[in-house]
Order: structure tokens, then sequence, then C-alpha cells
């Protein structure tokens, strides 16, 4: 284990503590260039998608349990800066109620269309101004669990690196290719000279369950929780899906349509 007792940090009050803490922030998230992750399994599957931590509190008091014994020597691995914490010092860090013992900080990251490589029968997931982190956490998790090729945020939206969507994603943050656009316009011309279909969502017109709309490469994409598909979106919206609402409630949460929809795509590409 790295560090000793008299290397350990034991003030809320120290510049490196201090940092962190504020990347509970998103604006200073983004002036620091990284942002926080906690949660042991997240923390593995970081490690597995060969992310690259920055920094990592640690608290030796608190570590417990397989992968909290192993992840230090893992972490160290990677040549990411140790900092030894007292538990004091960890609680003050951590926004769970009870820590895990292990904190680590984490460059920010995106991709471009450019760096995308398709060619076959690929899902992408676009997020039009998502407003929730819990939401777009999810739909990150289910994106990543169909195979999408990508989730795209058309801006402004949710913050990807936000506390609660990272959570949310359980780690799939870092398995899935992010990309951030303004530019609706291009987007979608992109996703026309890729041979996309754009399918759009809509409660009350539009194919039931879009059974017939899957085949090929699809650009599925989801609306804001509360005024659904932006203006400047739908024009581009080739086809539409709708899932079915038997009972009185008057609309789906976005995550869990977005995820039944996800599924039905994935089926139609299983052949099932």
């Amino acid at each position: 284990m790295p560090g000793s007792e008299s290397s350990v940090v034991t003030s809320v009050g120290n510049r490196r503590v201090v940092e962190a803490r504020k990347l509970r922030q998103r604006k200073h998230r983004r002036r620091q260039g990284r942002f926080l992750v906690e949660d042991l399994p997240i923390l593995q599957m970081a490690l597995d998608a060969g992310a690259q931590p920055v920094e990592v509190f640690y608290c030796e008091s608190q570590l417990a349990g397989s992968i909290a014994s192993t992840l230090p020597g893992l972490l160290r691995q990677t040549g990411a800066e140790m900092v030894a914490v007292s538990p004091y010092v960890m609680e003050a860090i951590s926004e769970r109620d009870t820590p895990q013992g292990i904190v680590a900080t984490f460059s920010l990251f995106e991709s471009s269309l450019l760096d995308l490589s398709v060619g076959g029968r690929e899902l992408f997931v676009v997020l039009d101004r998502l407003q929730d982190p819990g939401n777009l956490g999810t739909l990150i998790r289910t994106a990543d669990a169909v195979g999408a090729a990508a989730v795209v945020l058309i801006e402004p939206c949710a913050d990807p690196f936000d506390p609660k969507t990272v959570r949310g994603s359980m780690g799939s943050l870092f398995n899935v290719p992010l990309v951030r656009t303004s530019d609706v316009s291009g987007l979608f011309a992109w996703f026309q000279k890729k041979g996309f279909c754009v399918v759009g969502t809509d409660t009350r017109r539009g194919e039931t369950w879009g059974d017939s709309l899957w085949a090929g490469s699809v650009s599925l994409v989801l609306g804001n929780e509360a005024r659904g598909l932006s203006n400047g979106v739908r024009p581009f919206v080739e086809a539409w899906a709708r899932l079915p609402i038997v009972g009185n409630a008057e609309s789906l949460n976005v995550a869990v349509a977005g995820g039944v929809l996800m599924y039905a795509w994935l089926r139609a590409d299983l052949g099932e």
C-alpha cells in the first residue's frame, strides 16, 4: 500500500482536498478538466476500460472486501498520484453516507463524430437537451448494455460527468463513446451521409414499438423530460416510434422509454 502514517492528509483545508471537493460543481469540473469517481465497481470498470486516473484518495481504515483491498494497488500501477487521507477527510470528499475508502479523479473526455468508425448496423442514441443527470446516467448504461455505437448529447444537456450521472451509468460512461454538440443541422447531415435512419419518439403518433424501423443503422432520438423533442430537431426525424400506454399515465420516463426502444433495436439486430 502506498503512503505511510506520517504522510496521511488529516485536514480538509489541504489544497488537493479542497480542489477535489470543488469537483461536485460543473464549473469547477470544466475549470480543472477532471471529475470525481467513487463506488468500487465503477472504479474497477474504469480500469477495465483503460481509463487513466489522475489522483487517488484512499483511506486504509475504510478499505474492506476483496475489491477494496486490491484496487489501490491497481490504481497505483497506472501512475496516478496516490493521496492517503484520514477517515474525516474521506468523508468530506465522498458523497456516500458510508465511504468505501477510495475516490479517484479522471480527466474529462469526449469523442468527435469524425473519430467514430461506422459501417454496418449501428445504433446511435441521441439525447436532445436532457436535464436530469440520473436519466442521462441510466440511458448511457442501457446504451452500453445493448452495444450502442455512441451516445450523442445535444447541448445544453445534463453533464455526463455529474456525480449522479456517473453513478447512474454504473461505469458505462467509460465504455460508450460520448459526443457533445450544439450543431444540430451538422449532426443530422452526418447521419444522412452515413445512411442512418433517424427515429424519433412521440406518445401520439408513429408505429407502435417501431418494429419495422430498426433495420440498418439507426439514430434513436430522445427528447427533453418536460418538452420532448425540440423544434430544431423534429424536422430531421424520418420515422416515429411510440410505446403503448394502456393505463392512466400521461407519459413514460425518458430513460424507461429509451431503454425499451433500445432493446427493440437489439432484438431486431439479433434477429429474434
